[in-house]
């Protein structure tokens, strides 16, 4: 299940129109959501608001036979307004997304005058920033996160941890990225062993900068030649004509790698690893193979994603060490049900599409999307009660994960099994539980 922060940070990517998906971070990232979930363990309650569209706070309780909890806050400078936050309202799948990422055509990053804000012949315009920190009790451990966009290509992230029993009482991490569309950067400092690092990626195929790729920014789709704002329908229309070549792409292959040295320990590593998957455009099912290698470990692991329906993604990976010649098979799923008679208002939607569709538009973020045309699908996900994830490796170890609703409260319930434990099968039970308003 999703963190509430975790869910308003998101918003705040996609409001400043950072792709969260072109990074050799997010390389195995739909495998990882469906093998490497977390389940539950004890009773876990969480309550949420963003009480103004530049705050937001969480409270979390914690039982596992000792009480623990820990307090939230966050505040960012750019407004959402029209973020919904209230589980009474939000569809299911707004806290438990779909685990399979389905990547979508690149997009040129916004030009750069679009971000220039004018008054009286002087510049006034500021770069967006989020703050977050979050102390645990009764440990006293203090996190902290600072997000700046420096421009529309590049990102400052800086996260922190204060504790007394780590080395030097915590330690910060530094994250420059640049985004280029067809390429993207990261360049890290960790006071941990001084650690320095650089990885990046690159995008095969044509440049969504190039004129002749007839890719528009998301900035550009709403100005014309002029300077004058579309209307919806012209939006649509121009929106048609210039990503004509973005939606003949039906996939993408992309290989990165990241290098990393230790200063203090006088040791580093590498890792490199590339990534087919389908676009949108994809007349079939979608899916994602990714192959990484560790070079100076031996470890080699390959994986298999598939979306075999709707409401039904399959994933496989294999892991194999080349010195010691151990392996590892790891088998997930993920299914959701649909609310009982809750496909009779899909067709229904689709008929008021025509009429209503075009008329209706709303800003999301900095966004334009049309209700009921464009973005029919999100209407669709109301129809969705429940989740149920699952993953069993070859030492029989399982892992059940259920997440649905009850009323205004969402909720998760797993359980950790080891089929060769015997008598003591279950490793772990939990459940969680979060409000938010």
């Amino acid at each position: 299940m999703l963190d509430f922060m975790d869910y308003v940070q998101n918003a705040f990517y996609e409001a400043s129109h950072w792709n969260r998906n072109n990074s050799y971070g997010t390389l195995t990232a739909t495998s990882q959501a469906l093998l490497d979930f977390s389940t539950p363990l004890g009773l876990r309650l969480h309550i949420s608001s963003l009480s103004t569209p530049h705050f937001a706070s969480s409270y979390t309780l914690t039982s596992t036979g000792l009480l623990s909890g820990s307090l939230s806050y966050l505040y960012t400078s750019l407004r959402l307004p029209s973020l919904p936050c209230a589980t009474r309202s939000l569809p299911l799948p707004a806290f438990t997304p779909t685990s399979y990422r389905q990547l979508l055509p690149l997009r040129p990053p916004d030009p750069l005058w679009w971000w220039e804000v004018w008054h009286a012949g002087r510049r006034i315009d500021t770069r967006d920033a989020l703050l977050y920190g979050r102390l645990y009790l009764p440990k006293s451990t203090l996190e902290a996160l600072y997000i700046r966009r420096l421009n529309p290509t590049s990102q400052l992230k800086i996260s922190a941890v204060s504790d007394s029993r780590l080395p030097n009482g915590g330690s910060m991490l530094a994250l420059l990225a640049q985004d280029k569309g067809k390429w993207s950067a990261e360049y890290m400092y960790s006071t941990d062993s001084a650690l320095l690092g650089v990885r990046g990626s690159y995008n095969f195929g044509s440049d969504p900068r190039a004129p002749e790729s007839g890719v528009i920014s998301r900035a550009e789709e709403d100005v014309t030649a002029a300077g004058m704002p579309l209307d919806s329908s012209s939006r649509e229309r121009r929106a048609r004509e210039n990503n004509a070549t973005a939606s003949e792409q039906v996939s993408r292959f992309s290989a990165g790698a990241e290098v990393y040295y230790g200063l203090l320990n006088k040791s580093g590593g590498m890792s490199t690893g590339v990534r087919f998957a389908t676009l949108p455009a994809h007349t079939g099912f979608p899916y994602t193979m990714t192959l990484t290698l560790n070079p100076l470990m031996g470890n080699l692991s390959s994986s298999y994603s598939v979306r075999a329906g709707k409401l039904l993604s399959l994933s496989s990976r294999f892991d194999f060490n080349v010195y010691s010649y151990e392996s590892e098979v790891v088998m997930g799923m993920e299914l959701w049900k649909l609310k009982e008679g809750g496909g009779s208002g899909v067709d229904e939607r689709r008929q008021h599409v025509g009429t209503k569709g075009a008329e209706e538009t709303k800003e999301a973020g900095n966004e334009g999307r049309v209700v009921g045309g464009i973005d029919e699908e999100r209407h669709e996900d109301g129809d969705m009660a429940g989740c149920l994830k699952a993953r069993i490796d070859q030492r029989g170890s399982v892992g059940l994960l259920w997440e649905g609703r009850v009323k205004e409260l969402v909720y998760s319930c797993g359980a950790s099994i080891d089929l060769r434990g015997g008598k003591d099968m279950i490793s772990g039970v939990g459940l969680e539980v979060q409000y938010s308003s």
